[in-house]
């Protein structure tokens, strides 16, 4: 029976977490009853150990006592302790939950916590992420474990509502401190509950990999939501008497007007995340019924020195934007809707570009990405500094390549077009649904056809889809039918193959896990060139790019889902046939 064991594992067709090979060691669960409850886990989304004690396989207390044998942790009774002096604040509430851990003191510079589960990495990866702290584990039983972790959640929430009282001061140089995160800050500042709010929100926002950030008041609610992998979150539900004093902060740090609450207004702030690593935010406020709703994008400007290879282009897509920016004169249009990826595409190539020998101007509105070497412009319309005439003033500045944020009129394109045709490389964005789209917008915009096709040499459509979670990720068998309607080829569903399914773990985000671009690369070919000045349409333009070996997004998406990075629900849902 000795070899029955190792062989039963290396077959088995389900990846078991280490709490569950810990156990099968310990002789305390068999592997088919291990397997079976979590399976029963991932199908209700819930924990492997909460589905574990839930079923009784094993009690909470001869787990414990068996996972202190396995990990070789100290084992902690907490009933025999006083919880009402365990520290606070030293990690994040959300993280305590998620992961039903309580830290129970800090010695030097690393946390002790309690968990029932010590072979949890995540949690481990997380918190030292979270407190820049190493983490010792002390074993406790699950059910007292997660009795005290949903107290002090309660606790916390019923906290927030001290958020409502007190007079804060709001100033500049106080403001910029908390926002360093300098440690030098007085104890006033530090205490007040709506900075500390505010920079538990925006830290939070960083770790949880967010792009955006939404303060939102209502008549009698007020919310806070992240973007996380292209999707709202809501993360917190503080008092709504907090909207004027936390709208107030926030624009006192990104150098606003804090009087003028009738118009938009747009900023800028930073946030210091290490010693050596600051994270911009944009700020942008809106007044509502209710108030003024305020968004924060975060600009991570890492994002552009990923390479090329970090977003997701095929090799034949690779190669013919590469052969594009390589060239020394002509337009490069990247189109797709707000918060597809363009400017992370756009700087991508600038950075490639970006040379000693090469002079780069770049209009924006405004600059999202600092990068070193650019010449880089905000656009500002009541001053007068529109995008076209920040073009006309680059012209005059001997550049070699212009980067213009969008073009939005004709104005702009005209000088635009006239700088691809004199000598210029020339890259913008414009929003539209697909690459040919694109042409036929630019004629309704007024470009003559003749310029169009002497200047644009490639234009790039893009979507951004979640990535599935590596971790969870599972196969699916579907219809024959329902691929072959959702655009997949016959010839491409032989083999075998199967799509993956979103599933959900405490890794991701109910089964994603980041994004991976979608794009639809067009060279501007002769025979592209001919039907653009014969004035052809769309769709004219959209055979003969098929024709050329260009794929559609959903094409393009269709290959993602074949290569296991997303779902066809995905797809299905960023692209259109």
């Amino acid at each position: 029976m000795a070899t029955v064991e190792p062989i039963q594992r290396e077959t088995s067709s389900i990846a078991l977490p280490g709490l569950g090979r810990a156990l099968i060691t310990a002789g305390k669960l068999g592997q088919k009853s291990a397997e079976d409850i979590y399976r029963k886990a991932l199908s209700s989304k819930s924990s492997f150990i909460a589905e574990l004690v839930g079923s009784g396989a094993v009690s909470a207390a001869d787990l414990a006592h068996t996972l202190t044998t396995a990990f070789a942790a100290p084992l902690l009774d907490l009933d025999a302790i006083d919880t009402s002096r365990l520290p606070k604040g030293l990690l994040d509430n959300k993280i305590c939950v998620d992961y039903r851990v309580v830290v129970l003191s800090k010695r030097s510079n690393r946390l002790i916590v309690a968990t029932a589960d010590p072979s949890d990495q995540a949690a481990a990866e997380k918190i030292k992420f979270s407190t820049q702290m190493g983490v010792d584990w002390v074993i406790a039983e699950y059910d007292k474990l997660s009795k005290l972790v949903d107290a002090n959640a309660t606790t916390a929430t019923e906290a927030m509502e001290d958020i409502i009282g007190g007079d804060f001061e709001f100033d500049e140089a106080a403001a910029e401190a908390i926002i360093d995160n300098d440690k030098t800050n007085t104890s006033e500042v530090e205490d007040a509950p709506v900075v500390r709010f505010l920079h538990k929100m925006l830290m939070d926002a960083f770790s949880m990999r967010a792009s955006d950030l939404h303060f939102e008041p209502y008549e009698h609610t007020y919310r806070v939501r992240f973007r996380i992998d292209g999707e709202l979150r809501e993360i917190a539900s503080p008092p709504i008497a907090i909207k004027d004093k936390l709208a107030s902060r926030i624009k006192v740090i990104s150098r606003m007007d804090i009087s003028e609450k009738r118009v938009p207004q747009d900023g800028r702030m930073k946030l210091k995340v290490g010693p050596d690593r600051v994270i911009d935010f944009r700020v942008s406020t809106l007044p509502t019924l209710f108030g003024e709703k305020i968004v924060i994008r975060i600009l991570d400007p890492s994002s552009a020195k990923l390479g090329i290879d970090a977003l997701g282009y095929e090799p034949e897509e690779k190669e013919r934007l590469l052969k594009a920016i390589a060239r020394p004169y002509g337009m490069i249009l990247v189109t797709g809707p707000t918060g597809s990826g363009k400017t992370v595409s756009l700087y991508t190539c600038l950075n490639m570009l970006n040379q000693p020998g090469v002079n780069i101007a770049t209009a924006e509105d405004p600059s999202e990405i600092n990068l070193p070497g650019v010449n880089q412009v905000n656009v500002n319309e009541k001053a007068g500094l529109t995008f076209a005439a920040a073009l006309k003033s680059f012209l005059r500045q001997d550049p070699d390549i212009i980067m213009v944020g969008e073009i939005r009129d004709l104005e702009t394109a005209d000088i635009s077009i006239k700088a691809a045709q004199t000598g210029h490389l020339v890259l913008s964005t414009l929003h539209t649904n697909d690459a040919p789209a694109t042409l036929t917008r630019m004629r309704n915009m007024g470009i003559a056809a003749f310029n169009i096709a002497s200047s644009v040499i490639l234009i790039t459509a893009q979507r951004l889809a979640r990535r599935l979670c590596l971790n969870c990720k599972t196969q699916v068998e579907l219809p024959r039918a329902t691929l072959l309607s959702a655009g997949f080829k016959e010839s491409e569903l032989e083999g075998g193959w199967k799509p993956y399914k979103a599933v959900g773990c405490n890794l991701c985000n109910n089964g994603y896990k980041g994004r991976v671009g979608i794009y639809q690369v067009m060279p501007i070919t002769e025979e592209l060139q001919r039907i653009i000045l014969r004035d052809g349409s769309a769709l004219d333009i959209a055979e003969q790019a098929e024709k050329e070996g260009v794929r559609s997004l959903r094409q393009s998406g269709l290959n993602k889902v074949k290569q296991g990075l997303t779902s066809l629900e995905e797809v299905l849902a960023v692209t259109n046939e």
